[in-house]
This record gives C-alpha cells, sequence and structure tokens, in this order.
C-alpha cells in the first residue's frame, strides 16, 4: 500500500525539519556580556564602559519621567549636583555614588523656568550650565 502525501503534511514536514535542524544553533548562541574576555564573540554587541565613563551619569530609567526631554533634564540636573558637590568639597572623586534619582527631582524648583508640567526647564541650558561646571572640575583636578 502506497502513501501519499498531500501538500500540507509535506509543509508540516519541512517546518518540523527546519526547527530541528535550528536547535543546534540556538544551542551555541550565546548572551551578550559587557565584560571584557578575550573569548568574547564578535557577535557580542554589548560595549563595556571605558574607566573615564565611569563616573558619567548614566541614562535615566524610564519610569522616572514621562517624555525623554523632562528624563534628560533630570539627568542634566544631577550633573549639576555632583558638580557643586565636587566643586565645594574641592574633590577629585566620583561622587556619582552619592547621588540618586530623587535628589534630581526634589531639585526641580530651583531649576523650574515654566510651570508647564511637560516643559518645566530648559534641558539645553542645563546641559550648558552641568558642562560648564564639569569644566571647572577638570580644570581644578588637573592642577
Amino acid at each position: 500500500m502506497t502513501t501519499l502525501l498531500n501538500i500540507p503534511d509535506i509543509r508540516s514536514l519541512g517546518l518540523a525539519a527546519l526547527i530541528i535542524g535550528a536547535l543546534p544553533c540556538a544551542a551555541l548562541a550565546q548572551t551578550p556580556s559587557t565584560e571584557p574576555s578575550g573569548d568574547t564573540p564578535f557577535n557580542s554587541m554589548a560595549i563595556a564602559r571605558d574607566a573615564e565613563d565611569a563616573c558619567r551619569v548614566p541614562k535615566p530609567p524610564s519610569d522616572l519621567a514621562d517624555t525623554a526631554y523632562l528624563r534628560n533634564g533630570y539627568r542634566a540636573i544631577l550633573r549639576i549636583l555632583i558638580a557643586e558637590e565636587a566643586l565645594a568639597s574641592e574633590t577629585c572623586t566620583c561622587l556619582l555614588d552619592d547621588f540618586s534619582w530623587d535628589q534630581a527631582l526634589d531639585a526641580l524648583p530651583r531649576f523650574q523656568t515654566s510651570d508647564n508640567p511637560r516643559l518645566p526647564f530648559k534641558v539645553l541650558e542645563l546641559y550648558a550650565q552641568a558642562d560648564a561646571l564639569e569644566a571647572q572640575i577638570v580644570e581644578a583636578c588637573a592642577e
């Protein structure tokens, strides 16, 4: 007795063969890591932070504020707070671990330029202020 397979059966067999054939490749895949090592595969797209970036204020968590504009503003405020403390204490060490996002939120009234809750501050001006303060730190620590 001859068994004939119809087209849907052949498609099912082909799909099953494709999935079974792909399993060994999936098992060999590695999870990307930011830890530098000699055996890290080229396909790893994670990038380790440079030593000089270790004190850079990271991107704020997405739940900090509704929009990227607000999150970027709070990041700039945190940069300003850290830089002001470094200048006041005359320290050249990284103070990033001494500050939290809550402190940036609490400092909003000091930096607020508008009653509009969507645009309470001017982010570009905050960036410029943070950059200027950080430049003062670099200059003071170079001496």
